[in-house]
């Protein structure tokens, strides 16, 4: 959802597609400085989501954010981001703060992971503020984040890592090889050995372009891939999932995620 016109204006367009939950980037997608935040404009969102039983937000990292790059200058920007992001966070109602780990662009991914804690170290510096969520990822090039082992190896690096958590995402965790078709039982009960399901803050629904293991990032509409909608209303309707909040990152505009979001109520009866 974009907050270009306002963190109102957002809630108002959620609510119009049937949506009680909504994900913004904190800034342009591609990096950037961010705007003032409008006091006036967050109280009229908060009034409105508190009218409409709003849960939790999601606010997604520029992509531009690789904390575990092999230029310095790159893990600089990246850090500064970080730090001023969750900081930003704080004010805004209810929000979790989310983030691609990273590509470690050769280094190796144990380079790449202490890069990734040791961000994390400066930015999370007490266990008061937002959660913030590592992003499972497809596996596609050098990117970290794709195996539960390796997520939670950085959640384990954090001194605070009461704040720490994962958002998983349908189309990653299958992409990266994760059956959630034929074994969702089987690969939340492996999430929960590995990383703990409490971790879970929040969860991306999207079809798969591509098939299992492929480690592409190909998003489809929802009943359009290899995943299809049985699949994803058990994962929406599971009952370790309850109450997280649920966005779809779909080719879609709003007309589109609004049919989307009625068909899968219909499907789990809601």
């Amino acid at each position: 959802m974009s907050i270009a016109k306002g963190y109102f204006r957002a809630v108002k367009d959620a609510v119009s597609i049937g949506a009680n939950t909504f994900q913004f980037f904190t800034r342009n997608p591609r990096g950037g400085n961010v705007k003032a935040l409008d006091e006036k404009d967050l109280a009229k969102a908060k009034e409105h989501m508190a009218e409409h039983n709003f849960g939790p937000l999601l606010a997604h990292a520029p992509y531009t954010m690789n904390l575990c790059s092999d230029k310095a200058n790159i893990r600089e920007f990246a850090k500064n981001v970080l730090k001023e992001d969750i900081e930003r966070m704080k004010v805004l109602p209810d929000v979790r703060f989310l983030f691609h780990p990273g590509s470690h662009v050769g280094q190796g991914k144990e380079q790449g992971i202490a890069y990734i804690v040791e961000a994390l170290n400066e930015a999370v510096t007490d266990d008061d503020g937002p959660m913030v969520l590592l992003e499972g990822m497809t596996g596609k090039g050098s990117e970290i984040g794709s195996t539960f082992e390796e997520l939670a190896q950085i959640i384990q690096g954090v001194k605070h890592s009461s704040r720490m958590g994962v958002l998983i995402d349908t189309c990653h965790l299958h992409s990266a090889g994760y059956d959630i078709v034929n074994d969702l039982d089987g690969v939340l009960a492996e999430l929960d050995r590995v990383i703990g399901i409490k971790r879970i803050g929040g969860v991306h629904i999207n079809d798969n372009m591509y098939d299992l293991a492929c480690h592409k990032d190909r998003h489809a509409k929802i009943g359009e891939g290899s995943i299809g909608l049985d699949a994803i209303a058990a994962v929406v309707s599971h009952p370790l999932l309850s109450g997280l909040p649920f966005s779809l990152e779909t080719p879609n505009e709003l007309d589109g995620y609004a049919a989307e979001i009625k068909m899968i109520r219909e499907k789990i009866g809601i």
